[in-house]
């Protein structure tokens, strides 16, 4: 059964419900509902979806590059390793609700503080997928570079980063898909657009169907950010296969 399938079955269910249930449209409202909310606040939710997605860009690319300079450096170095490794780990633990204010605070209300965020959430998936990966090369590939006298440079070039782009890639698929996350709980601490203050805005004004228009955007945005990694990654990796 394909997804477009699986959808179309859901959403006929769940207008069913709405429409022949009795179920207040505060509370749920029917697809056919967020459908015209989609089109009617149309400007106001491609305004925001640009907003929001710009962050989450931004902060991809800012964990990319975090992740695999941190990824790297662990890798070459076991002194570094030793140091940076249980801080990669404590940052999942770090709750984005009390970080996100102290950036505000410093940094303000604009989109630096959001791209940070997103950052934050995409960071570790990232880093410890490319780490794993540069670690699992077949220890007789190392042997055969190190008979041919190759430096400690050229096995991280010729064997090392290649053998660990497909794991690389699994993170950043998984860091794009909870990318919208980070961004949504940046909004809402303190934000004057994007889908996260959309939602707010519209549950504070009742707006239900609204709302689930911008959540059924943020749904949208992140699956076309996964493909696009997957995407990338089929590219990238035509060797692989």
């Amino acid at each position: 059964m394909s997804a477009a399938l699986v959808v179309l079955v859901a959403l006929g269910a769940w207008e069913l419900v709405c429409r022949l249930g009795g179920v207040d449209p505060l509370i749920l409202p029917a697809p056919t509902e967020v459908a015209e909310a989609l089109w009617v606040d149309r400007g106001l939710l491609g305004e925001d979806l640009l907003v929001t997605a710009t962050e989450v860009f931004g902060g991809l690319v800012l964990a990319v590059a975090v992740g695999a300079g941190v990824a790297v450096a662990m890798h070459l170095s076991d002194a570094v390793r030793r140091a940076l490794h249980p801080l990669v780990i404590g940052s999942q633990a770090i709750p984005v609700p009390v970080i996100a204010p102290l950036l505000i605070f410093v940094l303000g209300f604009g989109a630096a503080p959001k791209i940070i965020v997103v950052a934050l959430v995409c960071f570790f998936p990232l880093a410890i997928a490319l780490f794993d990966g540069l670690r699992a090369p077949d220890p007789d590939q190392r042997k055969l570079l190190r008979s041919l006298d190759a430096t400690r440079w050229q096995t991280l070039r010729i064997l090392e980063v290649p053998s660990a782009l497909p794991r690389a890639f699994t993170g950043l698929k998984v860091a794009a898909s909870v990318s919208v996350i980070g961004a949504v709980f940046a909004e809402w601490i303190g934000s004057d657009n994007g889908l996260g203050h959309g939602l707010l805005i519209a549950g504070f004004q009742l707006q239900t169907a609204r709302a689930f228009a911008a959540t059924a955007l943020l749904f949208a945005l992140a699956i076309a950010l996964y493909a696009a990694c997957a995407a990338a990654e089929r590219r990238a990796l035509r060797w692989a296969q």
